[in-house]
């Protein structure tokens, strides 16, 4: 069933709206919500919605329970391939909870955040940005540790990274609901404006795994190729940092493990075939981000290593 959540008119004849999809089946009360879109630039979370709806619409007899997704909460953005809300020069993700008062982007937040009240678990879907390509991974806030940890596990996400209280922003989806009482995951992977098809079909399989755990999903719920989450808790990830501007290239990708010393890339001048600076690994760890966009500037961030030392 398809419900509008948001419709509110625009200038010229037409009308700003937010969808669900509402997929239900058996007697079961759990219910979880897959959003995504909440930047336009980010494409990922589109494909896992279609995924998700079409196992769900092929296999309704397996559900023991609700899924709702919502894949796009920022549908101009995405229309527009711009990260934020077009003509309001705001990003989505910096204004919840919302008012309903307030303007119409911070009525829809608003309107978005009562809707997701009270469902079991949320599922907030992200890619990363134009610059930046990142292994599966899910994002927690140390207060919700304990809660969340277990949940992102069995969803089989290469890295699980509990961020100190100090780096969250409280101006977000997850935080809105975490703090409220409604749990939430956010997951980032692969890169801004493209789709890594693999990532989708791994993140959907997570998604089924985590449900037949949770007692929603009687079918298939395929394992193997799922992981077992490294969890990164406190300072034990690297940023890696360009020393120079130049063009980056390099030939690995995240996801693995890399030694110390070991070079991730080199900056490279063009004009003369110079190498300008190699990016070192400074330690034995794994590579769960790296720069994707080869343009980079001084300053500019190339990798981040987790390491257990």
């Amino acid at each position: 069933m398809i419900k509008t959540i948001v419709s509110t008119e625009l200038p010229v004849n037409e009308r700003y709206l937010i969808r669900k999809n509402i997929i239900s089946n058996g007697e079961g009360k759990k219910r979880i919500c897959i959003v995504t879109g909440t930047h336009g630039d980010e494409l990922e979370g589109q494909m896992v919605c279609y995924l998700m709806a079409r196992l769900l619409n092929e296999q309704q007899e397996n559900l023991d329970g609700t899924v709702e997704i919502y894949p796009a909460l920022n549908p101009l953005g995405i229309d527009t391939i711009q990260r934020g809300i077009p003509n309001f020069d705001l990003d989505m993700n910096r204004i919840f909870p919302g008012d309903k008062n307030g303007t119409m982007a911070e009525q829809a937040a608003y309107s978005i955040i009562e809707d997701l009240k009270g469902a079991d678990l949320v599922i907030d879907v992200h890619s990363s940005n134009l610059y930046l390509r990142e292994t599966p991974q899910v994002r927690i806030n140390v207060l919700n540790e304990k809660e969340l940890v277990p949940l992102a596990q069995e969803m089989g996400v290469d890295f699980v990274w509990v961020h100190d209280t100090a780096t969250v922003l409280e101006a977000t989806l997850a935080h809105s609901l975490n703090s409220t009482g409604t749990k939430c995951l956010v997951v980032e992977m692969g890169v801004g404006e493209r789709i890594n098809h693999s990532m989708c079909f791994r993140l959907r399989d997570g998604i089924l795994h985590l449900m037949h755990e949770m007692g929603m999903w009687k079918g298939e719920a395929p394992a193997d190729h799922l992981a077992d989450s490294i969890v990164c808790k406190g300072n034990k990830v690297e940023f890696l940092n360009a020393e120079t501007s130049g063009i980056f290239i390099t030939e690995l990708k995240c996801g693995f493990m890399v030694e110390k010393s070991q070079e991730i890339g080199q900056i490279v001048e063009p004009l003369t075939g110079k190498i300008l600076s190699r990016v070192i690994s400074p330690v034995d760890g794994y590579l769960f981000t790296i720069r994707a966009y080869p343009i980079v500037y001084e300053g500019s961030l190339m990798a981040r290593i987790y390491h257990e030392n």
